[in-house]
């Protein structure tokens, strides 16, 4: 019998709108989702002025940052940028395999997507500084002590480097922007923890996007809050 023929995939081009590679998390996640999903994007940046930078902050509907355009569809928000991906690519395997995995990877990814609003208000991301030592707000630290026991759950269930595995998923690229603000804050966290931080550190697409970042010319201010 006659071996299978192999198929090669060919994916189209696609258009990813984001903001600052240095200030936007929501543009690093949307744009980790693209490479774990291996689509070749053109990155097209929303440049902003002084004067309507509040509404950039403000995530207003105006903006649609991430934005994915592809084949006639526009998809903004992370995780539907998420859903969208997988839904066409399932052979990227961006979620885990077994069902009860799968559940857990969707439920953590709707968690930060959400959620931490306290720690995201304290730890602003900013990839082009790191502070020795950053007095961190009261208030921030249960939503820290939270996004380290759902490290450590997933890194301890499932085995690592990443939450669900040997492979990163849609949740790792929902919670790098969190490892970078734990570098830049100098936020400590316990072993397993600073491990995963240092596995996302090394992971190349966001080696890639931190060259980025350094090469990013400062047309933003340092920002206090997150976008």
């Amino acid at each position: 019998m006659a071996g299978r023929k192999s198929i090669r995939i060919v994916k189209s081009r696609a258009i990813l709108t984001i903001s600052s590679k240095t200030y936007s998390a929501w543009s690093l996640r949307g744009w980790l989702l693209c490479q774990l999903a291996a689509l070749d994007v053109e990155e097209q940046r929303v440049e902003r002025s002084a004067a309507d930078r509040a509404e950039l902050l403000l995530l207003s509907p105006s903006v649609l940052v991430p934005r994915l355009t592809h084949e006639g569809a526009s998809v903004w928000d992370t995780l539907a940028i998420a859903e969208y991906l997988n839904e066409l690519y399932p052979e990227a395997q961006m979620l885990p395999a077994d069902r009860i995995a799968r559940a857990h990877c969707r439920s953590i990814s709707g968690e930060i997507h959400s959620g931490f609003a306290a720690m995201r208000s304290a730890l602003p991301m900013n990839l082009k500084v790191r502070h020795e030592r950053f007095p961190v707000f009261s208030g921030a630290r249960p939503d820290i002590e939270r996004i380290e026991t759902i490290w450590q759950e997933c890194l301890g269930k499932y085995g690592g480097p990443y939450l669900f595995g040997e492979s990163p998923t849609i949740a790792d690229a929902m919670y790098a922007p969190v490892t970078t603000r734990f570098r830049t804050y100098a936020v400590k966290p316990s072993g397993p923890s600073d491990a995963y931080c240092d596995t996302i550190e090394a992971w190349e697409p966001m080696r890639v996007w931190q060259a980025g970042a350094e090469a990013e010319a400062e047309d933003f201010e340092e920002l206090e809050v997150e976008f």
